[in-house]
């Protein structure tokens, strides 16, 4: 009884990654990197051939371990290239006319090649993953965990939300997120399965503050009805719960350590987010049974 899904709230919080702001190249530094590290491999295949006195079998194992490993992992980044340059266009496609020149060449990670840079909580711009949590509002209990390594929340809703419904067997009737999740193509799914959703509707460029919540081209009638809700008083003070409830919960996970990934790669990273989640919920019930 303690998930009532009667509301429930998703954000996502930047953790930073295992990797060094250095170790992110282009593709020319890949390949170069690429070629250097293979000519170690075969080097140290051939000393094994003929072993140097003054080295020990077993550093030169470790040699040549450590030597294929960056070669995998020098090939992995060129593999997810073509990722982060798709990465790189959307940003193109969604900023300013001015502002897309700023948008910088993709480069990836040697040490973890699915770490992306992103701008942190504090402005600076770090390597890290975009850990998504759901949060039910009635008892703070997390009924949904996901990972990106996408800067932005754009999108991310509705897979949460067939994670929840998957996980509990039921759908939400209120769900609350910030302006960052808010694409009209979410909003219309989520509305269209009888999710009420509450999100900031976001300022029009160059419109005045009359102009927010009215209608605009291309809205379904769904869009049409949340805009014309998040005008209303009642609906703000509904989503102000969405900051008492998300918030605290990425404070929470923050104090169960989940600042600073020590493992590398989405999966193990995944692996991590769960077992935080597992630990918040297991105090969660630990508080509500006593």
């Amino acid at each position: 009884g303690a998930v009532t899904l009667e509301k429930v709230a998703q954000d996502g919080m930047r953790v930073r990654a295992s990797a060094g702001a250095s170790s992110f190249r282009r593709r020319e530094r890949l390949e170069k990197c690429l070629e250097v590290v293979r000519a170690q491999v075969q080097r140290l295949a051939q000393e094994r051939e003929h072993p140097d006195s003054g080295v020990s079998q077993r550093a030169q194992a470790a040699r040549e371990r450590a030597a294929r490993e960056r070669m995998e992992r020098v090939e992995k980044a060129l593999e997810y290239l073509p990722q982060a340059q798709a990465a790189k266009q959307r940003q193109q496609q969604s900023r300013a006319l001015a502002e897309r020149a700023e948008v910088t060449a993709p480069r990836v990670s040697t040490t973890d090649p699915e770490a992306r840079v992103m701008k942190m909580p504090d402005g600076g711009f770090r390597p890290a993953y975009n850990v998504e949590l759901a949060t039910d509002r009635a008892k703070g209990v997390i009924v949904g965990v996901a990972v990106t390594a996408e800067g932005t929340d754009a999108g991310q809703a509705l897979p949460m939300e067939e994670q929840v419904m998957k996980r509990t067997g039921r759908q939400p009737k209120a769900y609350l997120m910030d302006s960052g999740f808010a694409t009209r193509e979410d909003i219309t799914v989520l509305e269209e399965r009888g999710i009420t959703v509450y999100a900031p509707v976001r300022l029009p460029r160059n419109k005045s503050q009359e102009e927010r919540f009215q209608p605009r081209y291309g809205d379904s009638p769904q869009v049409v009805r949340w805009r014309q809700r998040m005008a209303t008083e009642e609906a703000k003070a509904v989503y102000k719960e969405r900051g008492a409830t998300a918030e605290w919960v990425n404070a929470q996970e923050r104090q169960h350590g989940m600042s600073h990934f020590t493992v590398r790669g989405l999966a193990k990273v995944l692996t991590v987010a769960f077992l935080v989640a597992l630990a918040h919920n297991i105090l969660r019930w630990a508080a509500l049974v006593r």
